[in-house]
């Protein structure tokens, strides 16, 4: 944890003026966060005593999460001024008009040197309805000890596992198989790897052309050659974790979080955990890798709007994500913040940037050409259905399981499926 002279420096963003007023609240609803409270607290020190900001954790589940949201927003709550929204959430909520869209300077603001992925997922309709305060990639992960190389392409590494495990040696290609967002996270990195789509641009209707045909190939080949980890299909990210780390797997594929949880875990061993930038589905061409992460939203129904922009802007500015970053291991969005390499204590020289995220090159050469999930009001339910219809991925039957995915999609866009 950084010192408390750290508070100095986790100031508002440029549009904040300290001054004396009635002492608004401003509520902020989001997933737990572990220091996120330090970033509250100071924010709300830097107001001037014009309003404070009280931070309501949400459910840790991302359904549970999206819920409660929904829920309150659907009925018009007014106690909502700040939102934390999964990237996926966004045009839901814009265009249930729940979402107040940015503009001006707090716009401005929101945008300036913000990753290209990232922002992508701040947008709906050529609108900005959410400033991005974190972002995800994942990566390969593998241990020098059982490869001294990584793997380049797919193709590569279903070779080399199958070698390893004529061998005797860990082999599995480690990756969230349950029937869940983590599989469809997997199956849309294939399909935008391959250049294909499953809906199309404006989110309006379902593609699922050649290259998300050729994904769902590549996905039933993965889980019916052996190579993939028994229990496959009940694996989400934490399990993928730790069988990787029980040494169960040869390759894994996972957020970045995992070289802290190692680190955490086994630091014997933790010398010998490598990474590298996402296989190449297609040779010679990388990958495009899905985006993870968070968002904040202003509320429609707030009361507070202005101060709640201002709120969020500081929530997540630069030296606050550098803050998080270094604290929660959470990606910034910002472009500056990852050439930023001074301690965040100077007590403590290794807390920085460059050791915190030792792999964000390839992290950024990632969300230079990340790919984002199916944009469209509708994504809870489509989700919903692709996860559905993918599982378990070893009985995908690339030609009928597409002809149904079609069908499922397509309904569920026009609102037959049931909505969770």
């Amino acid at each position: 944890m950084a010192s408390a002279a750290l508070a100095g420096v986790l100031c508002a963003s440029t549009l904040t003026a300290c001054g004396s007023g009635q002492g608004l609240t401003i509520t902020l609803y989001v997933n737990p966060q572990n220091n996120l409270q330090h970033v509250v607290d100071s924010c709300s020190a830097a107001s001037g005593g014009r309003y404070r900001i009280e931070y309501h954790k949400l459910p840790r589940s991302a359904d549970g999460q999206r819920e409660q949201l929904v829920r309150r927003l659907a009925a018009g709550d007014t106690s909502l001024d700040v939102l934390g929204l999964d990237v996926t959430w966004v045009p839901e909520f814009a265009e249930a008009g729940w979402a107040e869209p940015w503009t001006g300077a707090a716009e401005a603001e929101a945008t300036r040197d913000v990753l290209p992925g990232p922002l992508s997922t701040a947008r709906w309709n050529g609108r900005l309805y959410a400033a991005t305060k974190h972002t995800n990639v994942q990566l390969l992960w593998y241990d020098d000890r059982i490869t001294t190389t990584p793997p380049k392409t797919f193709d590569e590494m279903i070779t080399r596992a199958e070698r390893l495990k004529a061998e005797g040696k860990p082999s599995s290609i480690l990756f969230t198989g349950a029937q869940y967002e983590g599989l469809v996270v997997f199956y849309n990195t294939l399909v935008a790897s391959l250049r294909g789509h499953i809906l199309s641009d404006d989110g309006r209707s379902v593609v699922l052309d050649d290259g998300a045909v050729r994904a769902m190939e590549l996905l039933k080949k993965l889980t019916t050659s052996g190579i993939t980890d028994a229990s496959l299909a009940s694996q989400k990210e934490d399990e993928v974790r730790q069988a990787f780390q029980r040494g169960q797997g040869a390759f894994e594929l996972n957020w970045p979080y995992v070289l802290a949880s190692y680190a955490k875990e086994k630091p014997h061993d933790v010398g010998h955990l490598r990474w590298a930038r996402y296989p190449e589905v297609l040779p010679g061409t990388p990958s495009r890798v899905t985006i993870g992460g968070f968002n904040f939203a202003v509320s429609s129904y707030s009361k507070h709007k202005p101060e709640a922009f201002e709120a969020a802007l500081c929530l997540r500015n630069p030296q606050n994500q550098k803050y998080q970053a270094i604290e929660d291991g959470l990606a910034p969005t910002t472009r500056s913040v990852y050439d930023d390499n001074t301690p965040l204590d100077p007590a403590q020289p290794r807390s920085t940037i460059a050791a915190r995220f030792p792999m964000k090159a390839d992290i950024l050469a990632e969300l230079s050409d990340a790919a984002v999930r199916p944009l469209t009001p509708a994504y809870q339910s489509l989700s919903t259905v692709i996860s559905k219809v993918l599982s378990p991925p070893s009985a995908i039957d690339p030609p009928a399981t597409a002809a149904e995915l079609r069908e499922r999609l397509t309904n569920a866009l026009n609102s037959k499926e049931i909505i969770p």
